[in-house]
């Protein structure tokens, strides 16, 4: 398997490559290219239903699961989110979603971070009622996306069991989506995922400056 940095080696060498051909050469190269992926189109399946995680310490994950439920909205599709950490719509969040209000169902269950709630009994039951609701929106055909936000988290802290959330997840319909968010997402369920993305911190301005969050960024 080819990590990250031997792909970026070999994407240089491929745009050195370019550079060096002649136009006519790279018509070719283009050409053969489309082929390949004409005929990697022509035997891809047309549609199955995806469990997707985003993880990792970078900032990003629950706006580009927002991203796929406004496309899914854009559609047509009716989508749930259900928040097992953060508890409400942020203000410019839900001014964007009330047009669409016919077509979402959106469930704050928790009741913020474990260091404001300072009560682990009460979060492990917040996070089991989130996770039951949850199932019943995973089950019901007529909601093509549902977004299971910060539960990652739920079961790194130990609030849910990965075996769990695993047979859950089964009981999908074969065409929709499940989207699972938060740092930390067990081996488990990146191995039964169809789409990993892991968002890596590199620099965040409140560790590196002390900057709040800021309208329009984080909310």
């Amino acid at each position: 398997m080819k990590t990250d940095e031997n792909l970026a080696t070999t994407n240089d060498a491929s745009i050195r490559e370019d550079l060096s051909l002649t136009k006519e050469q790279y018509r070719k190269k283009m050409q053969r290219r489309k082929e390949v992926q004409d005929q990697r189109m022509a035997q891809a399946v047309p549609e199955k239903g995806l469990i997707i995680v985003n993880t990792g310490n970078g900032k990003g994950k629950t706006t580009a699961a927002l991203g796929m439920i406004l496309r899914s909205l854009g559609h047509g599709y009716k989508v749930a989110i259900i928040q097992f950490i953060k508890g409400g719509w942020e203000p410019a969040e839900k001014k964007v979603f009330g047009p669409w209000e016919e077509q979402i169902r959106f469930h704050a269950m928790g009741e913020g971070f474990t260091w404001e709630t300072q009560d682990r009994d009460r979060d492990i039951e917040k996070a089991l009622a989130a996770w039951q609701k949850a199932r019943e929106y995973i089950r019901n055909p007529e909601f093509k996306l549902v977004l299971l936000d910060e539960i990652n988290i739920a079961i790194k802290l130990g609030y849910l069991r990965v075996d769990e959330i695993l047979t859950g997840l089964e009981e999908k319909p074969d065409n929709s989506h499940v989207i699972l968010t938060g740092r930390g997402a067990p081996q488990a369920l990146i191995e039964r995922a169809d789409l990993v993305t892991e968002m890596n911190l590199i620099k965040h301005p409140f560790r590196d400056q002390g900057v709040k969050a800021q309208p329009g960024i984080e909310y």
